[in-house]
């Protein structure tokens, strides 16, 4: 169901909020019992989230009664926020995100918190504390990560959940398990309230059961937010009625960089036939070059982790978190960081300092932020021909658990075509479009210009409505 089968379900009393946030908990507890089960949610608030049910009576709100679960990398007051790691698994937030304000007061009702790679480092949803989260298609496999548990909650107990996304970690998953995800402009969406990982790179978006359901719950958590200094001052609403208008005319781009081999054969047919269905709809399909593609995995993997070793070093188990007992500082440092943090971290935050080291500084980082603003301008020029962009989101359907988690390289080709669009910091989103032989989901992304978060709507209802996907 989506949020407007909600909603006329309790607009004509047919059910009660409480009754069908009471069958959700119902089916997380029956999965949790099950031979496989998701492992979807790391902590849930039942009974906070049925007292709360219990008390809606106005149901005027965008999402007055909706069900919604929360990657737990995002401060809900008073609930874990373990980052799905050891280092945090017992620390409690003392407020809520911005996000979750804006949510709660559009009436929504959070569930509980989803599983995720740790610290949101990762591309399988493999690399959490609290165990891989399987995919709902075929539970011997991946939902991708790191918002894997927030993708497959969406599929399998609620309507709209919310990740972060660093480089493609909302719309992989999304890919992988079927479902709409979401990455809006930088600065479109507070991240006041969500543990950092890479600021720079950082952003919160939704996922849904439908494109409308995505523009609805972006239209509630974005907004600018005095408390966080990259929050944009401008009005990022979309119109609900413009995205369901036809894209006649528009001009489509399709990037060669992204088409030049290493991707699966069925997803690259699956994304052929989406263009042919653009062009069936008599969107102007524009061949385009981004030609500093190529550097975008070794300039994330430059950037990203600088920016984690910095910020993840607040965890040192004196003020929060867990803490390793030592008898000096130092000691209590080094146990509690090394028996706090998990393998990918560790990695992370190892290349982070070495390449903001002195004698390297100049080597790496300065040059990656170089490359950056090379990647950028590639995209301003794109722009400037086209009004959207479109690719494959990943270029494989869903793999198997354990299949690449010791092959980081492996691994970290699994975002090739997601980084680009945190690097220039545009919108980018995903959307299923057909399964492969394996009856697995594939997705397209799709990339629209800076605060231009409509138009990439419009593209993704159009090409959703015109989709044999289901």
């Amino acid at each position: 169901m989506n949020i407007k089968d909600y909603k006329e379900l309790y607009l004509s009393g047919e059910k009660r909020p409480i009754e069908v946030i009471d069958e959700i908990f119902k089916n997380i507890e029956s999965d949790n019992k099950s031979e496989k089960p998701l492992n979807a949610f790391i902590s849930l608030r039942k009974e906070k989230a049925l007292e709360e049910a219990s008390v809606i009576n106005d149901f005027s709100k965008p999402l007055a009664g909706i069900p919604i679960a929360v990657k737990d990398n995002i401060n809900v007051e008073g609930e874990l926020t373990t980052c799905g790691s050891r280092i945090l698994s017992n620390y409690r937030a003392i407020f809520d995100a911005f996000v979750i304000k804006k949510l709660k007061d559009a009436g929504a009702i959070i569930i509980g918190k989803t599983n995720m790679d740790e610290f949101a480092m990762g591309s399988s949803n493999e690399t959490s504390y609290f165990g891989p989260v399987r995919n709902p298609h075929d539970r011997d496999r991946v939902p991708g990560g790191s918002s894997g548990g927030s993708a497959a909650s969406v599929i399998s107990f609620v309507p709209i959940s919310l990740g972060s996304d660093t480089g493609g970690s909302i719309r992989q998953p999304a890919s992988f398990c079927g479902v709409v995800g979401v990455k809006p402009t930088y600065g479109r969406v507070s991240r006041f309230g969500l543990v950092a990982f890479a600021s720079s790179l950082d952003q919160i978006g939704p996922f849904a059961r439908s494109v409308e359901d995505a523009a609805i719950v972006y239209n509630v958590i974005g907004g600018h937010d005095p408390m966080d200094s990259t929050s944009l001052n401008k009005d990022h609403e979309v119109n609900i009625d413009n995205i369901k208008k036809d894209i006649k005319g528009l001009r489509v781009g399709i990037p060669k960089e992204y088409f030049t081999g290493g991707i699966n054969e069925e997803v690259e047919k699956g994304i052929k036939k989406s263009i042919e269905v653009l062009k069936e709809l008599e969107a102007k399909i524009v061949d385009i070059s981004l030609p500093h593609t190529e550097y975008a995995v070794a300039t994330y993997y430059i950037i990203a982790p600088a920016e984690a070793s910095s910020n993840l070093a607040r965890f040192d188990g004196i003020r929060y978190g867990v803490r390793e007992k030592a008898d000096t500082l130092i000691e209590t440092y080094k146990k509690t960081r090394g028996n706090g943090f998990g393998k990918e971290v560790k990695r992370r935050i190892m290349i982070g300092t070495y390449v903001l080291s002195s004698g390297y500084y100049d080597a790496y980082y300065l040059s990656a932020q170089k490359v950056r603003t090379l990647i950028r301008d590639d995209f301003k020029k794109a722009f400037d021909n086209v009004d959207v962009i479109i690719s494959p989101t990943s270029p494989t359907t869903a793999f198997k658990i354990g299949e690449k988690i010791d092959d980081p390289i492996s691994m970290y080709l699994s975002d090739i075509f997601t980084i680009s669009a945190n690097i220039a910091g545009i919108p980018a989103m995903s959307i299923p479009i057909g399964r492969d032989s394996k009856k697995l989901p594939i997705g397209i992304q799709i990339m629209s210009k800076w605060l231009d978060e409509e138009t990439m709507f419009r593209v993704a209802y159009n090409l959703e409505k015109n989709s044999d996907y289901k």
